[in-house]
């Protein structure tokens, strides 16, 4: 049985979420922010989140009743990284459980509840859990569905994640869990997410797959902005190994806040069933994005949600949610 990653496009059954468990997120501003996502997807599709014993009563002040509540242990709220990643083969689901630990082990994170949310949501999926000793993240891959993986080097090939793997031993494994036939490596991610609390690169701040044959890339303009280098390297990569086309998407105007360069990028969004939901920094350019969004998801709504408090604390939209396919 050969196992398949979906498109993120293709049709769901649901969106999973976490609710803010870690104490750096315990701020009015983290429950209406992930909330609004949560609320927002409920709108298109069915949606549970996952919420810590000790957050229940505050979860269900904030979240809609039309969303499922499911208590359990967690040590953070990021599950596109911590969760499962859900595939099909022959009709069947699966829920791929990759080593999860915090993002390299940094010295701040926890991680050992959150490495049990993905089998906790193969059970709750129904899905076969398919366990995978290569330390992984959702956010750290991206497919079109059609044997194509984006992936960045600093992440699965760094040594804080699999210093003993080869790179073609973790090409191979992500095509047998994947189903892919090509991985394609972008150097590194955007500079900020080599800070403190970033994940070293993620790709799906980066660049991200639109359809089969259309990449978008985060397009950092301001040449004092050192993701300026960065934006270029990525697209130069792109048109080097692939014959996709290839679509820039500006990054917000703002190049600071008070820690330093931001990595906010529109390239972090979620797809929904019919609708997509775009990351808003109260921008000059969050129309922009919003229009060529418009034209690369024909049919689906374009919905702006401020994401900066999810940025605030190391990721964005896209970072919070993770998609069950239809079978």
């Amino acid at each position: 049985m050969t196992w398949k990653m979906p498109a993120e496009w293709a049709k769901h059954e649901r969106t999973w979420l976490a609710f803010p468990a870690a104490d750096y997120a315990q701020a009015e501003d983290a429950f209406l922010a992930w909330s609004e996502v949560a609320n927002t997807a409920a709108e298109y599709e069915p949606v549970t989140v996952l919420v810590d014993y000790a957050q229940l009563s505050i979860a269900k002040k904030y979240l809609t009743s039309e969303i499922t509540l499911v208590e359990c242990d967690l040590d953070d709220s990021w599950i596109r990284d911590s969760g499962a990643t859900f595939v099909l083969a022959e009709n069947k689901l699966g829920a791929v459980d990759w080593t999860f630990n915090g993002w390299g082990a940094q010295s701040w994170s926890r991680y050992e509840k959150d490495d049990k949310v993905a089998g906790l949501m193969a059970e709750l999926a129904l899905a076969e859990r398919i366990k995978s000793d290569l330390v992984n993240e959702g956010g750290g891959i991206h497919t079109n569905g059609a044997g194509l993986l984006l992936a960045t080097e600093t992440v699965q090939l760094g040594i804080e994640r699999n210093p003993d793997w080869t790179r073609s031993e973790v090409e191979a494994e992500l095509s047998l869990r994947l189903g892919v036939e090509k991985i394609i490596w972008v150097r590194r991610g955007l500079t900020r997410d080599y800070e403190t609390f970033g994940t070293k690169g993620h790709i799906d701040i980066v660049a991200c797959f639109s359809d089969e044959n259309t990449i978008m890339v985060h397009d950092q303009q301001d040449e004092t902005h050192p993701d300026f280098s960065v934006s270029h390297e990525v697209l130069n990569k792109l048109q080097e190994e692939t014959d996709v086309n290839v679509i820039k998407v500006p990054a917000p105007k703002q190049l600071k806040d008070s820690e330093g360069f931001v990595d906010y990028s529109y390239i972090n969004h979620y797809i929904l069933n019919d609708a997509v939901l775009l990351c808003a920094f109260d921008d000059p350019n969050d129309p922009v994005a919003k229009g060529i969004l418009e034209d690369v998801y024909p049919g689906r709504e374009i919905r702006l949600i401020d994401a900066r408090p999810i940025f605030d604390r190391g990721g964005g939209i896209h970072c919070i949610t993770q998609q069950q396919p239809a079978l």
